[in-house]
């Protein structure tokens, strides 16, 4: 794509990679247009008032995110930032100076970013994409969007279709719960819900809970909830069949081998054969790539959180670079990684960076697959970058003619790794990498 005039983009989400991306296409002297179902930027860290208990687990995103209220970063801010925006304590007038803080300060620094680079002017607030699709032979796409009412949602009528030369995706992927399947729950009398409905312990007072999973939000909201339960049992499908046991500093939290069956008595049982009377069953599962606005002539397809095919995890090769994605990988520091993904696409799209031809992409995705499969990865890790994420950002910037991360960050993310291994119930409070704070807030000198 020439960049001999300004491009028409979209950018679908106003989260941090909306905002990454069109950070990146305005310093390509381009204009792009950010759809956004909420009303403010943020994405899934703009946090939303609890839902009731009984909501179902499959329910999708009506403009709400999956956070709870007591959530704090895994990731210290130092190492989190953009690249460019220090998201840093020393020197700033922070509300929430801790290195770990809550999601209210997170929302603070996104909305920091947008309002730094005049991001907001180009978004459009309670904006819902319902279609995108390739609209005509000269390469554009027709997008249908529309407009929101107060009970977020509108009516067909009212849609309203434009043309564009890209479409970036950056709708996130915290939106479409992924929910354990487990024999007889139909008929179990409990009650049921995911995470993403989580927000506050207090429901769940004298309750017994089963929580289904290991993530970090399994951990973090079976302590929450530790607080006011009766009892709370997490079930692990890592764990093997005879776990049972009661968790450090807790009288009523256990960990068990995962959830074989439930009953129409309302108990639960686990693969070791014993059981226990629930009140509720919380998902805590993760999450569904959902791209309900795509058609099949996206050319991609998704099948257990397996985006096929891409390139760099961005590119779908038969119809680049006009659609993209951006934010995809998972078990990665999130920010700088959607930044240095908007800066190569921002440069593809302006016509400065080239891509491989279509049949290089596809050989370059294939061998890619062939290494996932060889090393026993399931389909739902193709995305997973815990094995490569610097490796991969380092890539990034190289296309882009960037640094690469800088080495406190390397550093600081592993030994947060090790630390929540060695205290899991108190990493946030308590690391030893003085060090790679003091280098981070000398490197922050420049952009501050």
């Amino acid at each position: 794509m020439p960049s001999t005039a300004p491009l028409r983009f979209a950018v679908v989400g106003a989260g941090a990679a909306g905002l990454a991306a069109s950070r990146e296409l305005r310093r390509e002297g381009h204009t792009p247009v950010v759809f956004e179902r909420a009303a403010a930027v943020g994405g899934t860290w703009l946090y939303t008032p609890p839902a009731p208990l009984g909501a179902a687990a499959t329910h999708k995103n009506s403009g709400s995110s999956s956070l709870y209220a007591s959530l704090r970063t895994n990731v210290p801010r130092e190492a989190m930032g953009f690249l460019d925006f220090p998201f840093a304590a020393a020197g700033c007038r922070c509300q929430d100076p801790r290195r770990f803080p809550g999601h209210e300060e997170v929302l603070r620094y996104l909305e920091a970013f947008a309002r730094r680079f005049d991001l907001l002017r180009l978004v459009r607030f309670e904006t819902e994409v319902v279609r995108v699709r390739r609209g005509s032979d000269d390469g554009r796409w027709a997008v249908t969007s529309r407009k929101l009412g107060e009970k977020g949602s509108g009516a067909g009528e009212d849609d309203q279709e434009e043309f564009y030369d890209a479409v970036v995706v950056c709708n996130g992927h915290y939106t479409a719960p992924r929910i354990a399947d487990i024999l007889g729950v139909d008929a179990w009398p409990g009650k049921q819900m995911h995470s993403y409905s989580y927000r506050v312990p207090e429901p769940f007072l004298d309750q017994v809970v089963i929580i289904v999973g290991a993530s970090a939000s399994a951990f973090d909201i079976s302590r929450d909830i530790a607080c006011v339960a009766k009892e709370v049992h997490v079930a692990d499908r890592s764990a093997p069949p005879p776990t049972c046991e009661k968790q450090p500093g807790y009288d009523n939290l256990w960990l068990h081998s995962m959830v074989d069956h439930a009953r129409e008595d309302g108990s639960v049982v686990f693969r070791d054969g014993s059981s226990i009377r629930a009140d509720v069953i919380m998902h805590c599962t993760g999450y569904l790539f959902d791209f309900p606005f795509l058609g099949d002539d996206s050319t991609i397809t998704v099948d257990d959180n397996h985006v096929n095919p891409l390139y760099k995890h961005v590119f779908p090769p038969e119809v680049a670079p006009q659609l993209s994605f951006i934010g995809l990988p998972l078990k990665a520091i999130p920010f700088p990684l959607v930044e240095l993904q908007s800066k190569w696409v921002a440069g593809v799209l302006s016509g400065w960076i080239k891509l491989p031809s279509k049949e290089e992409m596809m050989e370059d995705v294939k061998a890619f697959y062939s290494k996932l499969e060889a090393r026993g990865w399931p389909k739902r890790y193709t995305h997973n970058l815990s094995h490569c994420q610097f490796e991969y950002d380092d890539w990034l910037a190289e296309q882009c003619g960037h640094p690469p991360i800088e080495e406190w960050r390397k550093q600081m993310f592993t030994i947060n790794l090790k630390n929540k291994i060695a205290r899991p119930e108190s990493f946030r409070d308590e690391w030893d990498d003085y060090h790679l704070v003091a280098e981070a807030n000398e490197d922050f000198k420049k952009f501050l």
